[in-house]
């Protein structure tokens, strides 16, 4: 599957945003569908969210794994995207089947959105190591 690339949400009013990025991988690779489909609702639920202001998606379901890539306005507004439903609910369901993840934030002016890829696997990368 290509990358969903960045879909803009909303435009920042202030002159940084918190990024956060993330490596999720399952278990097996007949668990892939599953956390696909589950993976597209919540980028859904993401770009409903207030505070959200772009989002987008990378899967690489034959090395198991899926990367997400957001910018929000603040800690607060990701705190409650992922205490809402139905993230909360997905990812309680969804930690039978996780081998790892890795997450991580960083701020970044607003004048750098679009975020890149490259950037968010250097950072993910760094946190592993």
């Amino acid at each position: 599957m290509p990358t969903i690339p960045w879909i803009t949400v909303e435009q920042p009013s202030s002159a940084e945003v918190l990024v956060m990025a993330s490596r999720l991988e399952v278990k097996a690779l007949h668990q892939v569908p599953g956390f696909l489909l589950a993976s597209m609702r919540l980028l859904l639920q993401a770009r409903r969210s207030p505070g959200a202001l772009g989002v987008s998606l990378k899967a690489e379901p034959f090395a198991r794994t899926f990367w997400t890539l957001s910018a929000w306005t603040d800690q607060k507004a990701v705190n409650a995207y992922a205490a809402a439903e139905p993230h909360r609910s997905t990812m309680r369901a969804k930690r039978a089947v996780m081998k790892d993840s890795t997450f991580v934030f960083w701020t970044a002016p607003a004048t750098g959105l679009p975020l890149s890829w490259e950037e968010a696997h250097r950072r993910i990368e760094a946190e592993r190591a």
